[in-house]
């Protein structure tokens, strides 16, 4: 071990995908990793080149038990080992059987967040997920889909809360077809946000599938859903952080 410390895997939020939005910390421990981990189809290949590792496996296609006895492997022979997981590992990450899965080979972990991809959202719509007089909640949820058998989209649609659907992109029609909300609520879909290919498209939920679909938005975007996305039109009132 290096300097008698004892093996440890850090988990790092590689961001949205501009590989400039990681954090110092990530950064660094990316820079510093003897043995880097990260999934080939999700994280910028500009991030994973900025690392020194000399050995860098993509975990794309890998089962579970594979990835975390490789990560037990080299963290039990001495090396700095980094887990790369796109935005925030927080957000369907899948680390927690990770962590698990070290934790029964007695090696340590740390998480290290990320920037998501739903803040690089916001971002690219130039507004805030939380806005007074507009929405006070954000619901984050995903439909049903492979791996999740039942969803709970009608009733969390009646909130008055701005709505963020991830792992829906093949599912647009099905989403906007069963949210409680009005059919003219703003809705909007990004995709690659903060990526060089990055596109938005704006409509309402009546129209937000057909529009996602005639721009080629098949996969890896957010639906978002909520009067934040026309603030000027929503009962936006002043912020009395400023007043």
């Amino acid at each position: 071990m290096r300097g008698g410390e004892m093996p440890k895997v850090s988990f790092v939020g590689a961001g949205p995908g501009d590989p400039d939005l990681i954090t110092v910390k990530g950064l660094r421990l990316l820079e510093e990793a003897d043995v880097l981990v990260y999934t080939g189809s999700l994280v910028n290949p500009g991030l994973v080149a900025r690392s020194h590792a000399g050995i860098k496996l993509d975990s794309h296609g890998m089962r579970l038990e594979e990835i975390v006895d490789a990560m037990v492997l080299h963290a039990r022979a001495g090396a700095r080992v980094v887990r790369l997981h796109s935005g925030d590992p927080a957000l369907y990450g899948a680390i927690v059987e990770q962590m698990q899965g070290l934790s029964r080979e007695g090696i340590d972990y740390e998480v290290i967040p990320g920037v998501s991809s739903l803040f690089a959202a916001a971002a690219a719509l130039r507004t805030q997920l939380t806005l007074g007089g507009v929405a006070e909640s954000v619901i984050i949820t995903r439909p049903a889909g492979a791996t999740l058998e039942e969803d709970e989209i009608p009733a969390l649609s009646t909130h008055k809360a701005t709505m963020v659907f991830f792992l829906g992109s093949a599912h647009l029609e099905e989403i906007t077809s069963r949210v409680a909300c009005p059919k003219e609520t703003p809705a909007a879909v990004v995709y690659h946000a903060s990526w060089p290919d990055q596109k938005v498209v704006r409509g309402t939920v009546s129209d937000i599938a057909a529009k996602a679909r005639a721009a080629g938005i098949e996969k890896t975007a957010l639906l978002l859903i909520g009067g934040v996305l026309d603030p000027g039109h929503s009962g936006h009132h002043r912020s009395q952080l400023y007043s």
